[in-house]
């Protein structure tokens, strides 16, 4: 009887254990408070990023914001810059200097990064990030890693962000479109004034014509005039 009563106790003891072992153990997947997220190796050499019309909008109108409304807290400062960016109508000259300045800059980090992948200081940081990945293998840590370049190392947007940036795309798109059909009205337009210069001298040319046939006629009753005062005195036979 001992034994029976005893061992529902000792079973409760070994699951309350099991329990706590089992909240203890931190989840798979689940980040551990007090780890250290591993940054990806940054080059200190390469180009500068380059940044979106949207965020030189937002930095532009973040500390104005912020001294218009000290009251309201960071996160919704950045929603009402995303409302008003969104807001902003296609043929706005500020949205356009944004864009335009994204553009420049874009092509400026393409020009950079092209010749910075050639140096030696790229080649040497390529080496570097190699020789780190392989000692990772080494360790065994291949997957674990790969698991957390998964997770930290790649930039994770929001949702409001990657809108912003979409738009901008489409905004870029349409004024491509609208600067394709702006020389289209105008290769147009020459073509019109073209046409409209040739009728124009067309039409001079048809009252020259009609000047100089009003004066052949007028030439033509003066000989007509002439013959028949000169032969109104030859008699007939």
């Amino acid at each position: 009887m001992d034994e029976q009563t005893g061992s529902p106790a000792a079973n409760t003891d070994n699951s309350s254990q099991r329990n706590g072992d089992e909240l203890q153990k931190p989840r798979r997947g689940s980040w551990t408070k007090g780890r250290k997220r591993k940054k990806p190796m940054k080059d200190s050499n390469a180009p500068k990023a380059p940044l979106t019309g949207y965020v030189r909008f937002m930095n532009d109108r973040r500390e104005q914001l912020r001294a218009e409304r000290p009251d309201v807290p960071f996160p919704e400062i950045t929603r009402m810059l995303g409302n008003e960016w969104s807001k902003l109508p296609p043929e706005e000259k500020q949205l356009q200097r944004y864009l335009d300045e994204a553009e420049r800059d874009k092509e400026r980090y393409m020009r950079e990064l092209e010749k910075y992948q050639k140096t030696e200081a790229y080649k040497h940081f390529t080496r570097k990030v190699q020789e780190k990945q392989k000692g990772k293998r080494h360790r065994g840590q291949k997957d674990a890693e790969g698991k957390d370049r998964t997770v930290f190392d790649i930039p994770i947007f929001t949702e409001e962000f990657l809108n912003h940036s979409k738009r901008e795309a489409e905004m870029r798109q349409l004024r491509k479109t609208n600067m394709e059909y702006e020389e289209r009205n105008a290769a147009l337009q020459k073509h019109v004034e073209s046409m409209r210069g040739a009728v124009e001298r067309l039409e001079g040319d048809v009252m020259q014509e009609r000047e100089r046939n009003g004066l052949l006629h007028q030439h033509l009753e003066t000989l007509r005039q002439a013959l028949t005062s000169s032969f109104s005195s030859v008699p007939l036979p």
